[in-house]
């Protein structure tokens, strides 16, 4: 093909990519209710992610329970809610068209490509999803929740009260999904930094004290001064370092 008919073919895909993600984020408008309860489900006192740590620590033995709380959320703007709903639809719409994304960028290349290469790829898109999948979970059920309870109820004074924006609360959720989802890329990245001779897996080894306090580190940054928050995000973090030493081997 020449030069032109890539772009072409290229401009294609992008319409059939933006008419996909559109229809997913329309549906999510329209569907308003079901989409706001599990958006603003991790703010309620009772969430599940609390329920599940109480079960787990009265099965060890400790008698443990989160304080009930109450925050509110307000909209300053006139149009803030309906563009917060808009903005959020076209989000969630990205998303959910994500493993079509994946699917039209292997059928552009998927030509350029050696049978060997093909099969390779589609594992790499996999694993690549996958672990983003895993990240965003991890956002929404452990990150957020537990970030937004303790900077949610933290008051410097019994005379302020807080009353958190939902457009505060929607760019927290984004921003806290994306960065999960980047940060489950570890052994994807060390992969292939150690197909390149950048790293390898005795030098990953050799260095694993260093990383777990490295990865202390990020956690503590990205949550609330918090030691069971830390916990939580500190071991899933470590695991992921320990699979991209198995990985370069």
């Amino acid at each position: 093909m020449t030069f032109g008919g890539h772009l072409e073919v290229l401009r294609q895909m992008l319409f059939r990519i933006i008419g996909v993600a559109g229809v997913i984020a329309v549906l999510v408008f329209c569907l308003k209710d079901f989409t706001w309860n599990i958006l603003l489900a991790p703010n309620e006192w009772d969430f599940c992610t609390y329920r599940w740590i109480e079960q787990t620590l009265n099965v060890m033995g400790v008698d443990f329970h989160f304080e009930e709380y109450h925050v509110n959320l307000i909209a300053t703007d006139l149009s803030s809610q309906f563009m917060t709903h808009i903005s959020t639809a076209i989000y969630l719409g990205l998303l959910g068209a994500s493993p079509y994304v994946l699917f039209e960028l292997f059928r552009f290349i998927s030509p350029a490509l050696y049978e060997n290469e093909k099969k390779y790829s589609v594992q790499v898109a996999i694993i690549i999803y996958t672990l983003f999948i895993f990240g965003v979970l991890m956002s929404y059920f452990v990150l957020f929740p537990i970030s937004f309870r303790f900077l949610a109820t933290y008051a410097v004074s019994e005379k302020v009260v807080s009353t958190i924006t939902l457009d505060s609360y929607v760019d927290t959720f984004v921003t806290l999904t994306l960065v999960m989802g980047v940060v489950f890329q570890l052994p994807v990245i060390a992969y292939f930094l150690g197909k390149m001779g950048v790293i390898s897996a005795d030098m990953l080894s050799e260095y694993r004290k260093h990383a777990l306090i490295v990865i202390m580190m990020v956690a503590a940054i990205i949550t609330p001064p918090d030691l069971m928050t830390l916990i939580l995000v500190t071991l899933p973090l470590y695991i992921l370092y320990e699979i991209s030493i198995r990985v370069i081997n």
